[in-house]
């Protein structure tokens, strides 16, 4: 009976041939580099999903509060505690910016559960003018398939790679380069993983953006942009006359300086 030796090996179909580690190694690598998806994979996932595309929409509402002038600290500082609370359900707030002046304006942008929306808009707009809402979806279902093709691609590699990596006829210049692309694949997971945890959020959670404006008064508006129009001007005038006057005075006085020189040598030339 034949004996084993170190150029076989015993498989579930028999005894056979041991193949070198090197060897492979690289055609492991060339494999998983074949797997790459290509610049099709993205359309054929989207069509696969989109059946159920409903269900990966990503909501945006704007919607413009008008208000007094003196009402919209307050009512800043109303939506946002209830968004910083959880009045309305989880609640972040993203952004926040309030201006006074002529034109006191305010903005307050958070990210909210679906639930939540109407009953934060109608706190917002309590004893206040809708001046206007607009809501937009996005639809995230090719995205998210395409993230979800890619993460289960690479832990199909990591896998294979992590397997590769218990065989001990490996050499030293095999195991740099398992561990070169077991770590691209890992960042690459990493990666996925943050990006597919974003695009849930977009989904699970909607955005709104609230902003605070003044009523527009047609009359009084434009009396008033009148009056600060023609002050406005009157200071940049009064502002180019002294500028004006400062540049000319020296001048001015260079020529009284000739012009008295020029006298007294006239008296000294009659004596």
């Amino acid at each position: 009976m034949q004996q084993p030796t170190d150029d076989i090996v015993r498989t579930p179909r028999g005894w056979m041939p041991r193949i070198p580690g090197s060897l492979a190694v690289a055609a492991l690598l060339a494999l998983l580099a074949g797997c790459a998806p290509g610049p099709g994979s993205g359309v054929a996932s989207a069509g696969a999903g989109g059946a159920s595309r409903g269900a990966f929409l990503a909501y945006e509402h704007d919607v413009r509060i008008e208000l007094e002038a003196q009402a919209i600290p307050a009512r800043l500082a109303a939506a946002r505690q209830a968004c910083e609370q959880g009045s309305h359900g989880p609640c972040e707030v993203l952004q926040v910016e309030q201006a006074g002046g002529d034109h006191p304006s305010a903005l307050l942008t958070v990210r909210i559960v679906p639930d939540g929306v109407e009953p934060l808009i109608a706190l917002a707009g309590e004893d206040a003018r809708i001046g206007s809402r607009n809501t937009q979806a996005e639809d995230l279902a090719a995205a998210v398939h395409d993230t979800a093709r890619l993460q289960a691609r690479l832990q199909r590699e990591q896998a294979r790679l992590q397997e590769f990596q218990q065989r001990r006829d490996l050499s030293v210049a095999d195991m740099i380069a398992l561990s070169q692309q077991l770590a691209q694949v890992e960042a690459q997971l990493e990666e996925a993983a943050q990006v597919s945890a974003q695009q849930q959020r977009r989904i699970d959670t909607q955005k709104l953006t609230l902003r605070f404006r003044v009523p527009e008064r047609v009359g009084g508006g434009e009396i008033g942009q009148a009056v600060r129009d023609f002050i406005g001007t009157l200071a940049i005038g009064t502002a180019w006359t002294i500028r004006a006057v400062a540049f000319v005075l020296p001048l001015a006085g260079l020529v009284v300086a000739a012009l008295w020189l020029r006298r007294r040598l006239r008296r000294r030339q009659r004596a």
